[in-house]
């Protein structure tokens, strides 16, 4: 896939997707069902972006931590940016990848999965157990599809072509809905 800017979907974007996962997030991490750690965290890729066009950091859209990191007992963000790194790369979630298509694996990568690829959009989690690791991922990238999809509702009620910039247009204009 070659790379491209969304018009949609920016920083702003991925803190709302976030936002209306975390109280479900939380609740699971809180009371310890989805895992022992009592610590998450997440990591929101550019949509878009791919290593045909740019670097792995440069595409880090945003990242989000639940916990005290001074007592995490693990690297948690490690652990998500490296799950990231294989969604990113290939363009498919982190298990398959491992399971189904495993000669996509570089040298270096993890055996952990928690990411998802959906649609373009790639949301990687650790703390959990990986399944809800997963779930989670795919729980803000549906949200963030959710926010594409009003952003560009919104959008036609006014033109039929996308401004340049228009994210933060979007952005302006869902602050009242929250």
């Amino acid at each position: 896939m070659t790379g491209f800017t969304s018009s949609l979907l920016d920083r702003g974007a991925a803190e709302r997707a976030v936002a209306m996962a975390l109280p479900m997030i939380r609740a699971a991490i809180d009371n310890r069902s989805a895992g022992d750690s009592g610590f998450f965290y997440l990591v929101v890729m550019k949509p878009g972006s791919s290593p045909a066009g740019s670097s792995f950091e440069d595409a880090i859209l945003y990242e989000y931590a639940v916990g005290d990191r001074e007592r995490w007992d693990a690297d948690y963000r490690g652990f998500a940016l490296a799950k990231a790194r294989i969604a990113w790369r290939t363009g498919i979630d982190s298990h398959i990848v491992q399971e189904q298509r495993p000669y996509l694996l570089e040298a270096g990568d993890t055996l952990l999965w928690g990411s998802v690829a959906m649609d373009g959009i790639v949301v990687a989690a650790s703390g959990a157990e990986a399944w809800y690791d997963e779930a989670y991922a795919g729980a803000v990238a549906l949200c963030m599809r959710a926010e594409a999809k009003a952003a560009i509702a919104r959008q036609r009620g006014r033109t039929l072509f996308l401004d340049a910039g228009e994210a933060g247009a979007m952005a302006e204009g869902s602050a009242g809905m929250r």
